[in-house]
């Protein structure tokens, strides 16, 4: 055995033929995958001594109550916080928090806020993920709809401090919110197991591309999220999920194949949710919306929920957000609310981290150099944080938010 140089390498010259002995950095594509990985994985237990400020435990899925924390508790909710990122990382992957918004006359209001978008777009054709145009009710960035309709119930929906601190958590700051709308009626049929954003939604084919290290490294990209906007109880079909799934390593390659599929049907789990609260997991973990069960009629559940995907600084977000129309939509009302809690509050702060780009790059450093004593320019985040502190006017907000776009332009 001859080596091609002087030194250790991988290409071996074997008989004049050449032979890379080194692993593939790609994953290969199999209709019958080897799952027994997946399923020593999956039958681990969730210890409620390894997230002793939950609640309780069901089906392996922690629930915490929001009620018996303090949001503005910073030396507590930093203990959540390594609570929640082990959870997401090496625990099950998933977790509800209960009471997530206990204002659920704000959630009614966003609810009508929903119909009205959903009316207006009622002659459009509405792709899905999972169902056929029509059959449910979905709205594409009711992010950014939520803000242009309804500026009032946007602003105090989005200015929930535990949203920040579930985000935080696992993306770190700077994060991007994006959001969408799913109304599943009764007889809805249940969503295919899947992973999500970026690679779920890619082809095996085009997943089998990109290196095991982007594999590994996507899920902390995002962070999934659900706040229920009805009551669902199980049989209304609140998302499946498989714990402890996030953490195989080629999870993104073997979701689609039929022996993970039975897998999954054979043993997923659940939690019923009431309006108001939120389940958030980590984007690798196995899951599915479940199938509603009840009956149509005034019995049944039109099971509502708003999708978040919120993603890293790092990252590349889901949907394209039109950042300053809904900052000349909302400022007025985030001017009062500045007004009425102080413009360096909890809420006020996690508002306009929702509404703007809290990370400055990519930009141009010509037009826009590094802050004095600084490594970076000022961010949107931070430019609205000054002017409502500092009390601007909407025209010089917007004159100001408006040339900072321009000069990050090449």
């Amino acid at each position: 055995m001859a080596l091609t140089n002087g030194h250790s390498d991988a290409n071996v010259h074997i008989n004049g033929n050449v032979k890379n002995t080194r692993p593939s950095r790609l994953y290969g594509t199999s209709s019958q995958p080897d799952i027994s990985p997946l399923i020593s994985l999956c039958s681990k237990s969730t210890n409620k001594s390894d997230y002793p400020n939950s609640k309780t435990i069901i089906s392996n899925i922690p629930i915490y109550d929001l009620n018996s924390f303090s949001a503005s508790d910073n030396a507590f909710v930093n203990t959540l916080q390594d609570e929640w990122y082990h959870l997401l990382h090496t625990g099950p992957g998933v977790f509800v928090l209960k009471r997530f918004y206990t204002n659920l006359t704000l959630i009614d209001q966003v609810n009508k806020v929903f119909d009205t978008i959903i009316a207006s777009e009622a002659s459009l054709t509405r792709g899905d993920h999972f169902a056929a145009s029509g059959n449910n009710s979905r709205i594409w960035n009711s992010f950014q709809k939520h803000a242009e309709h309804d500026p009032s119930s946007f602003v105090e929906y989005y200015s929930n401090p535990w949203l920040s601190h579930i985000s935080e958590a696992w993306l770190g700051p700077a994060y991007q919110i994006t959001a969408q709308v799913n109304i599943v009626r009764p007889g809805g049929a249940p969503q295919m197991p899947h992973r999500d954003y970026h690679l779920g939604f890619q082809t095996a084919e085009a997943c089998a591309r990109w290196p095991k290290s982007v594999h590994h490294t996507s899920q902390f990209l995002t962070l999934q999220g659900a706040v229920a906007h009805s009551d669902m109880p199980l049989e209304s079909g609140p998302t499946r999920f498989l714990p402890f799934s996030q953490m195989l390593e080629d999870g993104y390659m073997l979701w689609r194949t039929d022996a993970v599929k039975d897998y999954f049907h054979e043993h997923w789990v659940s939690a019923a949710l009431e309006k108001g609260d939120a389940v958030f997991f980590n984007p690798a973990l196995f899951h599915a919306a479940g199938e509603n069960q009840t009956a149509p009629g005034p019995e049944g559940v039109d099971r509502s929920a708003n999708l978040l995907q919120i993603s890293s600084a790092f990252g590349k977000t889901m949907e394209t957000i039109n950042y300053i129309k809904i900052v000349e939509k909302c400022w007025d009302e985030l001017r009062k609310k500045a007004d009425s809690e102080g413009a360096e509050s909890q809420e006020v702060i996690c508002c306009v981290q929702a509404i703007s780009l809290g990370y400055p790059f990519p930009t141009n450093l010509d037009s826009r150099p590094p802050a004095p004593g600084g490594m970076a320019p000022e961010s949107e985040t931070e430019l609205l944080l000054r002017a409502l502190k500092e009390g601007w006017s909407k025209e010089q907000v917007m004159d100001s938010y408006k040339q900072l776009r321009q000069d990050s332009s090449a």
